[in-house]
């Protein structure tokens, strides 16, 4: 099976090379994902549903065999003059960023505070209660020969929203069904992180939500919806 992250990579690859404005920010990106995607050959279609002065819609889908396995649904903005004013917001206090040589060994997980398992590389001296936090290295690509831009890297970094949120004592008991970002400006470099804020759940449904960073700060929000599914373990990154 093809991890989630990959899968919104891949959509988000596929709706950015239907936008040749420079000026216009991908403001929403929605994955849904119906069922799970194979290690097997894909085919990504993609179709604009609204080209605008100010916006910009794009939907794309991953088929196999037939059969769509993902979604996705991008609001892209046009940029235009900062309005006066402040508005409040709460902070966000990351933990320390790590050193250079955990970043370059790191395959997704740099580090994982509060949660997640061997494989997530979790930090030892973080109680496992309150915020969680994870810090990702986003390098390899999603298509041979074509780097990671900005929007593809926090594309693939919202998936991780279902797991950083609805980890919990027993572990992660909740599947993802879908995922989505809003972001105010892209980010810059290969390294992001999230910060938890919210999980809510009932009768085996759960919503939670986060909020993506890059080193110099926050740069959007993420919230992701799951079902319950006992025994459930993230593949290893």
């Amino acid at each position: 099976m093809v991890s989630g992250h990959a899968v919104g990579g891949l959509l988000g690859w596929a709706v950015e090379r239907e936008v040749d404005d420079a000026d216009m920010q991908p403001a929403r990106f929605t994955v849904d994902l119906p069922r799970p995607t194979a290690l097997a050959p894909i085919e990504v279609q993609t179709r604009v549903l609204r080209d605008g002065k100010r916006l910009k819609l794009v939907e794309a889908s991953l088929e196999q065999q037939g059969v769509e396995v993902a979604r996705a649904s991008a609001l892209f903005l046009r940029r235009c003059e900062q309005p006066p004013g402040e508005v409040w917001t709460e902070p966000v206090d990351m933990p320390p960023v790590p050193p250079d040589d955990e970043i370059a060994n790191a395959s997704l997980f740099v580090r994982t505070y509060g949660w997640g398992v061997p494989v997530q590389r979790p930090d030892p001296d973080w109680a496992a209660t309150g915020t969680k936090y994870t810090w990702l290295n986003l390098e390899q690509p999603v298509v041979d020969g074509d780097p990671l831009t900005p929007f593809t890297r926090a594309a693939m970094a919202g998936d991780i929203t279902a797991s950083l949120a609805n980890w919990g004592s027993a572990g992660l008991q909740y599947i993802n069904a879908d995922y989505t970002i809003t972001l105010a400006r892209l980010p810059e470099g290969a390294v992001l992180g999230m910060a938890s804020h919210s999980h809510l759940s009932h009768d085996g449904v759960a919503t939670g939500t986060a909020t993506l960073v890059d080193l110099q700060g926050a740069v959007g929000s993420c919230v992701a919806v799951a079902v319950a599914h006992s025994g459930f373990n993230p593949p290893p990154a």
